[in-house]
C-alpha cells in the first residue's frame, strides 16, 4: 500500500468516526426523549465495553494499516468499500425508522409497540447486521485483517450480551400492564 492509499484509508476511517459522533448526538437527544416519556435503561454494564470496543475498532484499523502497511488488491478493497458504505445506508435506515426511539443505549419506553417497519420488517436487529458487516468490511478496505478478526470475535461476545439484554427488556415491557399490543 503506497502512502497515498494509507492517507486515503485514514480519511475514510475518520469519516466513519465523524459518522459515529453524529450518532452520539442523535442518541443523546433521543435518550432524553425516551426518559421524558418514562423510559428505563437496561444493560448499563456492557455499555462502557461497547464504547471502548467501537473506538478501538477504528483506531486499531488505522494503527494496523500504518504499522503493517498492507497492500490490499482492488479485488478486495473495492467490494469491501461498497459493503462498508452499504452498512452506513442500513444503519441510517434503522435510525430513521426508529426515529426518536433509536439510541446507542437500551432504553425502553413503556406503552410503545415494537417497530415493524423499515428494515425491522425483515430482521429483529438490522442495525447489528450493519455493525457486523462494517466490522469486517471497513478494516479490509485497508487490508487490516487483524483488526477485522479481533473486532469480529469481541463484537460477537458483545452482541450476544446486548441482544439478550434488549430482548429481555422488550419482553418485560410487553408483559407490563397497559403495554401496547
Amino acid at each position: 500500500m503506497g502512502l497515498g492509499m494509507e492517507v486515503w484509508f485514514t480519511v475514510l476511517v475518520l469519516a466513519f468516526g465523524v459518522e459515529r459522533l453524529v450518532e452520539l448526538v442523535v442518541s443523546k437527544r433521543n435518550a432524553a426523549w425516551s426518559f421524558a416519556r418514562g423510559g428505563t435503561e437496561h444493560g448499563q454494564g456492557h455499555f462502557p465495553f461497547m464504547v471502548v470496543l467501537h473506538t478501538g475498532f477504528l483506531l486499531g484499523a488505522l494503527v494496523e494499516v500504518w504499522v503493517r502497511r498492507p497492500d490490499p488488491p482492488a479485488a478486495l478493497w473495492v467490494p469491501m468499500l461498497a459493503l462498508a458504505v452499504a452498512t452506513q445506508v442500513l444503519r441510517w435506515w434503522c435510525i430513521t425508522t426508529l426515529g426518536p426511539r433509536w439510541n446507542t443505549r437500551v432504553i425502553v419506553v413503556p406503552g410503545l409497540a415494537p417497530v415493524t417497519a423499515g428494515p425491522y420488517r425483515f430482521l429483529s436487529h438490522p442495525n447489528y447486521v450493519a455493525v457486523v458487516v462494517e466490522g469486517i468490511a471497513l478494516p479490509l478496505v485497508g487490508g487490516a485483517w487483524i483488526t477485522a478478526l479481533v473486532f469480529t470475535v469481541l463484537n460477537a461476545g458483545l452482541l450476544t450480551v446486548r441482544i439478550r439484554c434488549e430482548e429481555a427488556a422488550l419482553t418485560r415491557a410487553a408483559a407490563a400492564p397497559g403495554a401496547a399490543p
